[in-house]
């Protein structure tokens, strides 16, 4: 296709430019529903390439630039979180589109593999406690280290859903009714902190004996620590291990253990229920993207799971009742 050379083209012009070489091996990896990602080898060098090459949905979903995500990534690693190294930022006259190009890292990041190959058998045990100790250091860094980031108390959350929400035009009860219930419980704001914003099973990369590198920053913001655990303990991470909330693979105990603080129950609950609403309308803007004109496979498959995210909401809305 044309297109395809034209961005080979100007992707090998950029890595001579940048990187040191042309480049070899390039190709599309699967996943990245709201942002590509290509793989590509500079000499003996492996590089992911991850960018929004037009119609970036930032404003939509919630998201950061890729050019801030990059210095995030920068700032954290500073503090000792595992991460893709960034090595370069993409700008307007490289003619590719936003984003930037990290070093290339071993491991897995598909879930239910992580969830269930036996590979990975000897440390699941241990790696709901690791995910806590790494959500710790992200929420320590310091403020003052990092870009221009949103500021989103509890509160204003539920705002910027219902915003999202009433966008769409269209009726969903359920999603209402979630609204509401977290309005009822809407927990006081606490001191902004460095929040990832989509730690989850599948946003990171692992092999048999560590974690590598946790991807996917572009909806990190500052504001309360506990939403990043909330979202961790979401259903829809847990591929088929319903008994083990943290990712399918661990108990909230043994999250909370390795993050090392202590977490209000109820917070907890009203982080994970806002969590999967939030969820929910993230697959009705991918839906609403695949039926304006952008038929990538990743936004009709998430796109279609708005109603999974509505019977995950009754189930917690009424847990305990």
């Amino acid at each position: 296709m044309e297109h395809d050379r034209a961005f080979e083209t100007g992707l090998d012009a950029f890595a001579r430019r940048v990187l040191g070489g042309p480049i070899a091996h390039l190709r599309r990896l699967t996943g990245g529903a709201s942002q590509q990602l290509w793989s590509f080898d500079v000499g003996d060098r492996g590089y992911v390439l991850r960018r929004a090459p037009g119609g970036a949905m930032f404003d939509k979903m919630g998201t950061i630039a890729p050019e801030t995500e990059a210095a995030v990534i920068g700032a954290v690693a500073a503090q000792g979180v595992p991460v893709a190294p960034v090595a370069a930022v993409l700008t307007p006259d490289d003619g590719l589109g936003r984003g930037f190009v990290s070093v290339r890292m071993p491991g897995e990041a598909l879930g239910k593999r992580i969830v269930a190959d036996p590979r990975f058998a000897g440390i699941r045990d241990g790696l709901a406690h690791r995910c806590g100790a790494i959500l710790s250091a992200i929420h320590a860094t310091p403020p003052a280290s990092l870009p221009p980031l949103p500021v989103r108390s509890p509160a204003r959350s539920l705002d910027q859903l219902e915003g999202q929400l009433r966008s769409f035009g269209e009726p969903r009860p359920v999603f209402e009714a979630a609204l509401a219930w977290l309005r009822d419980r809407c927990p006081p704001a606490t001191v902004p902190q460095l929040v990832h914003g989509d730690f989850r099973n599948g946003n990171f990369l692992l092999e048999p004996d560590r974690l590598v590198a946790v991807l996917d920053w572009e909806a990190c913001h500052l504001g309360d620590p506990v939403d990043d655990l909330g979202w961790l303990c979401m259903p829809s991470w847990r591929f088929g291990r319903p008994d083990l909330p943290v990712g399918g693979f661990g108990t909230r105990e043994r999250l909370l253990a390795g993050y090392g603080r202590a977490v209000d129950p109820a917070r907890l609950r009203f982080w994970e229920v806002r969590g999967i609403l939030r969820w929910g309308l993230t697959c009705m803007a991918m839906a609403e993207a695949f039926l304006n004109g952008d038929r990538s496979i990743e936004r009709a498959a998430v796109g279609r799971r708005a109603s999974e995210a509505e019977l995950d909401l009754l189930h917690a809305m009424t847990e305990g009742a």
